[in-house]
């Protein structure tokens, strides 16, 4: 009895040691990426005026220019941006827990895909027909649409292979990108949408991040109660059921959730591929796959991943975020390739 203890004693601070590091990059990532730009702005400078802000401490004199900088201009895309990677980190983390499969991600399945049309469609017929709230409503109801519509293709009998249903995702976000490029074909502003599909922060501000940040947090909070679930159903969906869980219920309800989160999170800066992909598989080498842990540290490590890949995009002229995650992701992607062909999981 006391060695279990003893372990869970040993994991228990492994996890709290990884999460103060993981909070520390964070900050010091927030404030260095608010110092990268065409101007740059010295950290201390930044450190300040948050400060101020806060009302943690009396800023010195600060030059206006830095002011607008760093609360109208770069604040705004960083914490945009760090919503956005851990929304598609959860969503990532919830699919590949979900269906124990490594190259589960909500583009994969779908998701994305289904959110871009429906934020596209709004683009072009319905601007303004919810003000601001007009494209994550309709790029929801688009992810939840195909989410539903995969769900039913795969589905055999009460059950659905996690095979299929990975089959099916890719087969429907084809044909979902032929219907873009028909909107796309169609489309007046066509340089817009051209845009907005390759991702970005351009146009990040605060009242997209209000509208952002409370449908994300609450949704995380909702996907975060499934933790043991998703533990349960690593061992097997039989053990699972032993245990009192109804499988195909939580399958149902998490998935939407992801396509809920990933909406959001594709609403307001288009397509930003691989993160879901990607970000699960480095934390779980971090913390391991028991999902309490699993959850919080990949929304961190998406978060901080994804800040620091506008960062780059702003050194690189304003390069959409898409093609840069697009430059670590497909590499990944085909390592993953390699290692299921050779029979080998990430779990």
């Amino acid at each position: 009895m006391i060695k279990p203890k003893i372990a869970y004693f040993n994991k228990f601070i492994h996890w709290k040691m990884v999460m103060v590091y993981l909070i520390a990059i964070l900050c010091a990532t927030i404030v260095l990426t608010t110092a990268i730009g065409p101007v740059y702005v010295p950290p201390p400078e930044i450190v300040a005026l948050l400060g101020n802000k806060l009302h943690l401490c009396e800023a010195a004199s600060i030059p206006h220019k830095y002011d607008v900088i760093i609360l109208q201009i770069r604040l705004p895309r960083i914490v945009l941006g760090l919503l956005v990677g851990l929304s598609l980190a959860t969503a990532g983390t919830t699919l590949q827990g979900l269906f124990k499969n490594p190259m589960a991600d909500p583009y994969i399945i779908g998701i994305a895909s289904g959110a871009a049309v429906g934020a596209v469609f709004s683009m072009l017929i319905l601007p303004g027909f919810l003000f601001i709230y007009t494209k994550p409503f309709m790029a929801f109801l688009g992810a939840m649409f195909t989410t539903f519509l995969v769900y039913n293709i795969a589905k055999v009998g009460r059950r659905i292979p996690v095979d299929t249903l990975l089959l099916t995702g890719i087969a429907v976000s084809l044909f979902l990108g032929a219907v873009l490029s028909f909107m796309m074909f169609v489309a007046e502003d066509l340089h817009s949408i051209f845009f907005w599909l390759m991702g970005g922060f351009w146009l990040a501000n605060w009242a997209q991040v209000k509208i952002t940040i409370l449908p994300v947090f609450v949704c995380f909070f909702l996907i975060y109660i499934f933790a043991k679930d998703l533990n349960a159903m690593l061992l097997g969906e039989e053990c699972a059921q032993t245990l009192g869980i109804n499988v195909e219920w939580v399958k149902k309800i998490l998935l939407v959730f992801a396509a809920f989160i990933t909406a959001t999170a594709v609403s307001f800066v288009g397509t930003i591929g691989f993160v879901g992909l990607i970000i699960p598989h480095i934390t779980r080498i971090l913390v391991g796959p028991d999902h309490r842990i699993l959850f919080p540290a990949s929304a961190l490590v998406g978060g901080i991943f994804l800040v620091w890949t506008d960062a780059l995009a702003r050194l690189l002229g304003e390069m959409p975020v898409g093609i840069i995650t697009a430059f670590f992701g497909a590499p990944f992607f085909i390592y993953l390739l390699r290692k299921r062909k050779g029979g080998h999981y990430f779990t």
